[in-house]
């Protein structure tokens, strides 16, 4: 799976659990070249994100919840998620 099939799995699995007012999935592959869990790439996702749901959270727990989702895929598919929730 390359780097624009998992921003758009990201981005389905995000839709579809959190149903976000605001969703940004972006590949940040490319600022981690020379970095061990670079691998070729497409491995290194940032995820900007508003949703009701995560709104009531504490910060750990609206990441725990996102992370949740990707479990089947860290730390073989992607190795690092980068979360901003607004």
């Amino acid at each position: 799976m390359n780097g624009a099939e998992k921003v758009a799995l990201i981005t389905a699995r995000l839709q579809q659990a959190l149903s976000p007012t605001h969703l940004e999935v972006l590949d940040e592959s490319a600022n981690h070249v020379g970095h061990a869990g670079h691998q070729g790439g497409g491995r290194h996702f940032a995820i900007i994100i508003s949703a009701p749901s995560l709104s009531q959270l504490k910060r750990v727990a609206a990441h725990r919840k996102i992370y949740l989702l990707f479990n089947d895929l860290i730390p073989d598919e992607i190795h690092a998620l980068r979360i901003q929730i607004k």
